[in-house]
């Protein structure tokens, strides 16, 4: 057996991590084994251990990698649409999208993760810290936390009827109601 350097070990040390934040996001953290997270980056589960102290560690790295790449996604919208106003806009149009609701894997980390989360209080503190920095660039306050639970639980109702003409309705009503410029309709 050969030893890793380790630069090397770094390496596989990020792999794993980046599988385990796109497999628990699409299938759940109970449903997926460290055996599954090391087969996907093909290392043996023995190094597992040599990296991480245990699976709920490697959960909350998962989250932290999850909520960075997110948090990196929604400053390259600053950056691509000229103002704030319109990257916000255009995160509406590409969460509540057909494509996002079925990459769960790829998507948001607050609405991936939250049901475990939900579950495991030592899970919470990443992931609390995660919401309030994608609120915080949503809008200030208030404000940012609305509209945060608004695009997270559309996509999370969206992606429970899946299949279903219902889950289009969702995206669009969520899209049409909740996006900035967008007028509520009266009841």
């Amino acid at each position: 057996m050969s030893r890793v350097s380790q630069a090397e070990a770094q390496a596989n040390r990020q792999r794993v991590v980046e599988a385990a934040a796109r497999l628990f996001r699409e299938r759940g953290v109970a449903n997926v084994s460290v055996v599954d997270v090391m087969e996907a980056v093909g290392l043996t589960q023995g190094g597992f251990y040599k990296q991480f102290a245990s699976k709920d560690a490697l959960v909350v790295e998962a989250e932290a990698k999850g909520f960075g790449d997110m948090l990196q996604y929604l400053a390259g919208l600053d950056a691509d649409h000229g103002g704030h106003e319109a990257a916000l806009g255009a995160l509406y149009d590409t969460y509540l999208s057909a494509d996002h609701r079925d990459a769960p894997g790829s998507g948001c980390p607050a609405a991936g993760f939250g049901g475990d989360v939900a579950r495991e209080p030592e899970w919470r503190a990443a992931y609390a810290a995660g919401v309030r920095d994608m609120a915080d660039w949503v809008a200030p306050g208030k404000t940012g936390l609305a509209g945060l639970a608004t695009l997270v639980g559309g996509i999370i109702l969206a992606r429970a009827t899946a299949g279903s003409p219902l889950s289009e309705e969702i995206l669009e009503a969520v899209r049409d109601t909740a996006a900035p410029g967008a007028e509520a309709t009266p009841r």
